[in-house]
């Protein structure tokens, strides 16, 4: 039997890897081929890597490495993931929900760069939200919450007013840390600790509220 939970928000604020788009063959294409140069094991860096900004995982998988050849390579990882947007497609229900948040409070908060969001998000068929927090406007990466508060700050709410959307463990670690409530999208999500999970975003629905809030109905 299907049960539905239903969240009032005055946003929701988006992450978009995982989430929005399903880019994980170009991801791993991009974290064997570092893995490959660093001489370690791909299958332990992709258990690794899901959520953060790409130096932030190298630094957990290479301790003791010199910050700014973490940095000088997640720039290079960037780069690659750029280029490369073979197999990059929408989640099934990212595309309604972005058609039916035209026009209301969201945001896009991501550990990709402004490149790199707008070529995956182009691949996929989606519009590119006007208010978005990537990699070059923070100062910490995932699951630090400084993207969801600096969002949140700039569409004007207070976090307890916006619901996250998110998939990784970090990402939904993040959102929770900031004081928001979650939807955990995907099969990494649920064993995350998220307010409530999905399979796909084709689960949730939003409707405009009387007071101009949103309702959004998750269906679990």
């Amino acid at each position: 039997m299907t049960a539905t939970t239903p969240l009032t928000a005055r946003a929701l604020l988006l992450d978009m890897d995982g989430t929005l788009v399903d880019s994980d063959a170009s991801v791993e294409r991009a974290w064997r081929r570092w893995a490959g140069e660093q001489g370690l094991d791909p299958e332990h860096v992709l258990r690794d890597m899901h959520g953060r900004q790409a130096h932030a995982t190298m630094a957990l998988l290479l301790p003791g490495r010199n910050e700014e050849l973490n940095r000088a390579d997640d720039r290079r990882m960037l780069e690659w993931q750029t280029g490369d947007t073979d197999g990059v497609v929408a989640i099934p229900g990212a595309a309604a929900l972005l058609a039916g948040l035209a026009g209301r409070p969201h945001a896009l908060v991501t550990s990709a760069d402004e490149h790199l969001t707008r070529a995956r998000m182009g691949a996929a068929g989606l519009p590119v939200p006007e208010v978005r927090v990537t990699a070059e406007r923070v100062g910490c990466s995932k699951p630090d919450p400084e993207g969801y508060l600096k969002a949140a700050a700039e569409l004007g709410f207070a976090p307890e007013d916006c619901v996250v959307f998110e998939d990784s463990a970090v990402g939904i670690a993040a959102g929770r840390a900031a004081g928001m409530r979650v939807v955990g999208v995907g099969p990494r999500a649920a064993a995350s600790g998220p307010t409530v999970a999905v399979p796909t975003l084709e689960q949730v629905r939003v409707e405009a509220a009387a007071d101009g809030g949103l309702v959004l109905t998750v269906s679990h």
